[in-house]
C-alpha cells in the first residue's frame, strides 16, 4: 500500500538524506519541495502542500544560531509560527507530523542525559524559537505529532563540523577545538533512517505521539569528535588541541551539556541511534568524508617539531 510523504526543507542536509532514504521504499510516494517551491511561513501554501499526504517530515528550519540572536523574530517565524501552520494543516487533513527540533531547548546545566520530558529552558534565541515549534506540535497534534530532537548534525550535504576539520587538516598543522561542550554527534544519514522508521511505526499505531531524541548514543566533546575524525581518517589526533569556549566567543550562548536520553524509542519498538563513534566510522568510509581525509593525508601536514623552535600552530 502506497504511503504519501511530504518532506519540507528537502534541499537541506537532513532533508536530502530523508529523500534518499524514502526513495529506497517502494511503498513511499514522496513530495519534496525546496524553499523556492514551498514557503512554510505562508499558511495557504502550507495547507495546499500538506493536502493529500499521509506523513509530513518537517526538515525546514532557521539553523543560523548566531543569526537568530540578532533576528529572533525572523527565526521564530520559521521555527515557531511556520511549524504552527504545518501542525494546523496536518490537524485539518489527518496527516502525521514528524518535526525536527534541537537539544538547544535545554539550558545545558545538567550532569545526566536529559530525558524526553525534562523541563525546557533555552539559553539563546535559537532555542526559544525551536521551543515555540515544539509547543505548536504539542498543542495542535496531541495524538499525531512527533517531535524529534537532534544535535551536532553532520552529513554529506552542506557545511558541518566534521567536513570543516578534515578540510582544515590539509592546510593547518594544528587545530584548536572546544573541549568544554558535551554533546552527541549525529550522522544525518543515520537520522534519516530513524525518521523513516519512526514514521512507519506511527502509521502502524506503534509509535505514540510526543517527543523522541534523535541523537547518537554515547557522548563526547567537539575536541573528542575532532580527534576521532582525525584518527579514523588516518591523521594524527595530536594535531587537535583542546581549548575552552571562551577562546571562540559567539553572539549566542551555547549549552555546555546537550546530552539527551533515549528511553522513549522503546515505546515505538525501535532501538536508539547507534553510538556516535560508530556512526562517524561509517560516515568517514563514504564520500565526501573519505575524499577529504585522503586529501588531508596527501597534503602531508604534520605537527611542527617544537624542539626545532617552531611554535604550536605554525
Amino acid at each position: 500500500m502506497t504511503t504519501t510523504w511530504l518532506v519540507t526543507g528537502a534541499e537541506g542536509m537532513l532533508g536530502r538524506d530523508v529523500r534518499a532514504e524514502l526513495a529506497t521504499d517502494p511503498d513511499a510516494e514522496v513530495t519534496a519541495p525546496g524553499r523556492g517551491l514551498l514557503d512554510i511561513t505562508d499558511p495557504d501554501a502550507v495547507r495546499a502542500a500538506v493536502d493529500g499526504h499521509r506523513v509530513v517530515v518537517n526538515c525546514a528550519a532557521w539553523t543560523d544560531v548566531d543569526g537568530a540572536e540578532r533576528s529572533e523574530a525572523a527565526a521564530t517565524a520559521v521555527n515557531g509560527t511556520a511549524v504552527r501552520h504545518l501542525a494546523r494543516a496536518c490537524a485539518d487533513t489527518g496527516a502525521l507530523l514528524l518535526h525536527l527540533s534541537t537539544d538547544y531547548v535545554f539550558p545545558g546545566d545538567a550532569r545526566l542525559p536529559y530525558p524526553e520530558d525534562a523541563p525546557t529552558a533555552p539559553v539563546n534565541a535559537y532555542g526559544r524559537s525551536k521551543r515555540e515549534g515544539e509547543r505548536a506540535v504539542a498543542e495542535l497534534l496531541p495524538d499525531s505529532g512527533l517531535v524529534v530532537r537532534t544535535a551536532w548534525l553532520y552529513g554529506t550535504h552542506g557545511r558541518n563540523f566534521v567536513a570543516t576539520v578534515l578540510d582544515l587538516a590539509a592546510r593547518r598543522a594544528t587545530l584548536d577545538v572546544v573541549a568544554d561542550q558535551h554533546g552527541q554527534p549525529t550522522w544525518s544519514r543515520a537520522l534519516a533512517r530513524q525518521l523513516a522508521a519512526l514514521g512507519r511505526a506511527a502509521l502502524a499505531g506503534r509509535a505514540p505521539a510526543g517527543v523522541y531524541h534523535g541523537t547518537a548514543s554515547g557522548s563526547t566533546t567537539w575536541y573528542g569528535l575532532a580527534r576521532e575524525a582525525f584518527r579514523l581518517g588516518g591523521l594524527d589526533p595530536e594535531r587537535i588541541r583542546p581549548v575552552g569556549s571562551d577562546k571562540f566567543p559567539r553572539p549566542a550562548a551555547r549549552p555546555a551539556f546537550g546530552v539527551l536520553g533515549h528511553d522513549r524509542w522503546a515505546r515505538a519498538g525501535l532501538a536508539p541511534l547507534p553510538r556516535w563513534d560508530d556512526q562517524l566510522a561509517a560516515a568517514l568510509a563514504a564520500p565526501p568524508f573519505a575524499e577529504l581525509a585522503a586529501a588531508a593525508r596527501a597534503a602531508g601536514v604534520r605537527v611542527p617539531d617544537r624542539t626545532a623552535g617552531e611554535g604550536p600552530g605554525a
